[in-house]
């Protein structure tokens, strides 16, 4: 498979050059890992190539001769994917991250439904980083932007499909039969006559078998577990608590490490007392380290976390803040709402001329406002580390495998052949798994370096606590949004001019050379600049430079966008007193699956044929974000100013569906995250350059009370699955919104709404 850009295996853009060579000394990682680093679409990021662990994993050594055929690729081997045990267990090892998204059960089902393995016997385990695990789409080892089972659905079938004709091969041997009449069903080979051998009887012989270099994939009409509702695998262990996640690993001597972050972002260690600390028994060393960039601070190393965060309180330390921006939300709002008055950065281009100049025409000004947050997943940042030297194992949560590895080799000065990096399952994520400078996992590996340099032996294990987390982690950035519509009060725009402000996620980084187009980040304006609605919008951006870190959060930019220009066209379906959802029809003619999902989700919601109780009203959206379309149909009421919302109606439009029961989930689960963002004190402020919140007491994520009911319904299709992960969280806050200015007439244009 050819990569998507010739950068990967070809010429280099200069600037990716230039910014890999000016990353931080601390971190290792400069040239000769970002040499073959870039970045396509979403946060799907690429990495080096081949390394020394091809041999171990089915590389095939060696090239192809002039006209011979490619061999296969590591990815390919099923050798490296399933193995099978003599009572006919069959274990799919996946090269993804299980986080609550049902990784470890739907690519399971694309492999054994290609092998016609017995359902009841499969199971899973999470790859550690290596070559054949790197995903063939992506040429790196990662989870992100909604593509698992968009850039698996090709691989994990032709992976069922090989081991299959391996064992039809080793049983025509074994049964004297050509292969051509054998057939296969839950976990056996059967012939003509009757006889049957198990996969567990073939299996030994079956990898010896060659691997066929082509396969014939099965039809969807001939699917018997794709598309069928299956129980998760990992369900058992994980709701009796038998799941072994990152922040569990026990090892012998295993020492555990809390930091001491500088209150501003960038701050460095002036001086520190660090008697106070080594007082509290169990507590065996502070160590200064380097952080991301130019950043200090200490590690606290003790025998159990509590003597560690005991000794945290406790500790001394001065901080050298000079020449640090120190960020004040407010004064950074008005300095947002200036620039979006000025010209900014021109994403695409569209007459503006109607805007005042119709005297018959309506006018729709609106500036629009969102916070900073945080992703504060439900299991802390954690990473433990075993440096011996001229080796390292580490067990991590990693969305991003092959940076990750990548980064600790750069800092021990290892290859990253040297770093064997397990996958363990993590408690959420969020995009926060996903960081480019792998800050948390970086600050573990310079502690293990430290300590082996004073000749201390044994394994650590970093932990960041949610209050590390939410005061010192990267963010969803702040944006402000300044919108002009004029339009004919029937539902026509005469003209739209939009202005985005915020910081860029993707400038100043390896990424920028894909990401950013003519100073635009992509990441901001994704959901209005890739609009389905045929509106002429004149889009510009500016992107300020601030000392806040941040980064994607569950659907990235679609988290702002998709509020914008939802509640704007139910604004102005109702200037031209127009049913929104006929409205919506109208303007998405030309795109069936936007028609079908919405069209789903209003009939199932009953919206213009139930009467809904008194003081209830129904809000719509519909939004596209990775491939995927939700729409949702949301039943609101007020109670002392704040909207409850009683149920939602999802219509999703996600190609086939692979496994519809974790497709309910994670719509279930986004949608709640979404109504998140609607909470007051859902917001990450800051005051002279310190984050305000520290926890979930004064940082406030959904709990059961805001969950509503939930029905899902899927559009019915066999063409190749889309996003599933992220699609759920945008829709939902506009479908509030929308239904709050039907019930009072009042437009919410800020998230978190109102206390």
């Amino acid at each position: 498979m050819r990569p998507m850009f010739q950068y990967l295996h070809g010429g280099l853009p200069e600037a990716l050059a230039d910014a890999a060579d000016a990353g931080p000394a601390s971190t290792g990682l400069g040239r000769r890992v970002f040499l073959k680093m870039s970045l396509a679409t979403g946060f799907a990021l690429y990495a080096t190539g081949g390394t020394a662990q091809e041999a171990a994993q089915g590389a095939t050594a060696g090239g192809s001769a002039p006209g011979a055929p490619e061999p296969l690729k590591p990815f390919q081997q099923p050798s490296a994917f399933v193995a099978i045990d003599g009572d006919g267990i069959v274990t799919v090892t996946i090269g993804k991250i299980e986080f609550g998204q049902g990784v470890q059960t739907a690519l399971p089902m694309l492999v054994a439904e290609e092998m016609d393995a017995d359902w009841s016997k499969v199971r899973c385990e999470l790859a550690p980083a290596g070559e054949a695990y790197k995903d063939p789409f992506f040429h790196i080892q990662m989870v992100g932007g909604s593509t698992t089972m968009k850039a698996s659905w090709q691989q994990y079938r032709e992976i069922g499909a090989r081991m299959r004709a391996m064992l039809v091969a080793a049983a025509a041997r074994q049964l004297n039969t050509p292969a051509a009449q054998l057939r296969t069903e839950s976990g056996s080979v059967v012939a003509p006559d009757g006889r049957r051998l198990g996969y567990g009887m073939l299996a030994q012989a079956a990898l010896a078998e060659p691997v066929p270099a082509s396969v014939t994939l099965k039809q969807p009409s001939q699917f018997k577990l794709i598309g069928k509702p299956v129980n998760r695998l990992d369900a058992r262990a994980k709701s009796s608590g038998r799941q072994d996640f990152g922040i569990d690993v026990k090892l012998p001597g295993l020492r555990t490490v809390v930091m001491v972050h500088p209150p501003v972002f960038g701050g460095r260690v002036a001086r520190f007392d660090a008697a106070p600390a080594l007082a509290v028994p169990g507590v065996e060393e502070v160590i200064q380290v380097p952080l991301w960039g130019n950043a200090t601070g200490l590690a606290i190393v003790a025998n159990g976390f509590w003597p560690a965060r005991k000794a945290r309180e406790l500790v001394k330390v001065d901080w050298d803040l000079s020449g640090l921006e120190r960020v004040d939300s407010a004064a950074q709002l008005e300095q947002f709402r200036a620039l979006s008055r000025q010209p900014g950065v021109p994403v695409q281009k569209a007459d503006t001329s109607a805007l005042g100049s119709t005297p018959a025409a309506g006018l729709i000004t609106a500036e629009y406002t969102f916070p900073y947050l945080a992703h504060t997943p439900m299991e802390p940042l954690n990473c433990t580390i075993d440096f011996r030297g001229d080796r390292c194992t580490v067990w991590v949560g990693s969305q991003f495998q092959t940076v990750d590895q990548a980064q600790i080799a750069g800092v021990l000065g290892l290859k990253p052949e040297q770093v064997t990096l397990h996958t363990m399952t993590a408690g959420g994520g969020f995009g926060r798994r996903a960081t480019p400078t792998s800050d948390y996992v970086v600050e573990a590996a310079q502690v293990a370096k430290a300590r082996h340099a004073a000749g201390k032996t044994g394994p650590v294990k970093m932990i960041w606590t949610r209050e590390d987390d939410v005061r010192g982690g990267y963010y969803r950035p702040t944006h402000l949004h300044r919108v002009e519509i004029a339009h004919d009060r029937k539902g026509k725009v005469l003209a739209w001019k939009h202005v985005i402000v915020g910081q860029s996620i993707t400038m100043g980084t390896p990424f920028a050379a894909f990401m950013v187009k003519n100073g635009a980040d992509a990441t901001m304006t994704e959901g209005v600049a890739e609009s389905a609605y045929p509106f002429p919008i004149a889009l510009e951006v500016h992107h300020p430079k601030t000392n806040v870190p941040v980064l994607w959060w569950r659907s990235v930019g679609h988290t702002h966008t998709a509020f914008v220009m939802e509640t704007l066209v139910d604004e102005l379906a109702r200037a031209g007193k127009l049913d929104p959802v006929a409205y919506r029809r109208q303007l998405l003619a030309k795109h069936p699956r936007h028609v079908a999902a919405l069209d789903l989700a209003v009939d199932r919601s009953g919206y213009g044929k139930a009467k809904l109780p008194k003081g209830r009203a129904w809000g719509v959206a519909v939004h596209e974000s990775f491939n995927t379309v939700v729409a949702y149909v949301a039943e609101v009421s007020m109670k002392e100013g704040r909207p409850v919302v009683h149920k939602v109606t999802a219509g999703v439009h996600c190609n086939l569906a692979v496994n519809p029961r974790s497709i309910e989930a994670q719509v279930q689960g986004a949608l709640v995250m979404g109504i998140g963002m609607t909470l007051p004190g859902a917001a990450i402020t800051l005051k002279q350059g310190e984050v305000e919140q520290s926890n979930w007491h004064d940082y406030r994520v959904p709990i059961h009370v805001d969950a509503p009911r939930v029905e899902v319904h899927l559009v019915p299709s066999a063409d190749p699955p889309t996003g599933m992960g992220e699609c759920g969280v945008p829709p939902i806050a506009p479908a509030i919104a929308n239904a709050v200015a039907a019930l009072t007439g009042k437009r919410w244009r800020s998230l978190p709404f109102p206390a």
